[in-house]
């Protein structure tokens, strides 16, 4: 997992002054780094008979599609509000100052549907929170959420797992 955390870039200060803004941009654009981060999570899901990988908007989007590829199963986006064409589900949550909200589409996830949710990083879990609730309403089973990164200190693994949720990160950036 070494390999991995050291090609995750560090922004000070991006978006605001005080955060750490931990950038995966680079390890996707490292061929080696890609292949190595699709082969860890391709070996661990490769048995667990997932039907579809839902990413995040936006950069779950990416490593989610290319591993649901590996899988030989179906990607499904979860997107913020009016980006989707066809009839949607919605899910409200909260930010650090106001709401947001995420969608997919209604037919997007059959009733029973074993579903491995992907982001890129989980912070303080509100999204992935959010996008767990949106799975349970069409009727899926989560069997995981799996992140790039896990950033410990903003409790969000820990409100997945409050929430009943197993959670699953390359790497944590724990204190750094």
């Amino acid at each position: 997992m070494h390999k991995i955390k050291e090609k995750i870039r560090t922004v000070p200060n991006w978006p605001k002054q005080g955060v750490m803004f931990r950038d995966v941009t680079t390890l996707l654009k490292d061929a080696h780094g890609f292949k190595h981060m699709i082969d860890l999570l391709y070996e661990r899901y490769k048995d667990s008979k997932v039907d579809v990988v839902i990413g995040i908007e936006a950069r779950g989007f990416i490593t989610g599609s290319v591993l649901a590829h590996r899988l030989n199963v179906g990607f499904v986006p979860i997107r913020k509000k009016g980006k989707l064409p066809a009839e949607v589900v919605s899910e409200e949550y909260d930010l650090e100052y106001g709401t947001d909200k995420i969608e997919i589409h209604k037919d997007a996830i059959r009733p029973e549907d074993k579903v491995l949710i992907f982001d890129d990083l989980i912070a303080t879990g509100g999204t992935a929170l959010a996008s767990c609730k949106l799975v349970e309403k069409l009727g899926g089973n989560i069997l995981e959420c799996s992140f790039i990164v896990d950033l410990p200190e903003l409790g969000g693994r820990k409100k997945l797992e409050k929430a009943g949720y197993k959670v699953f990160s390359l790497v944590d950036f724990e204190g750094e």
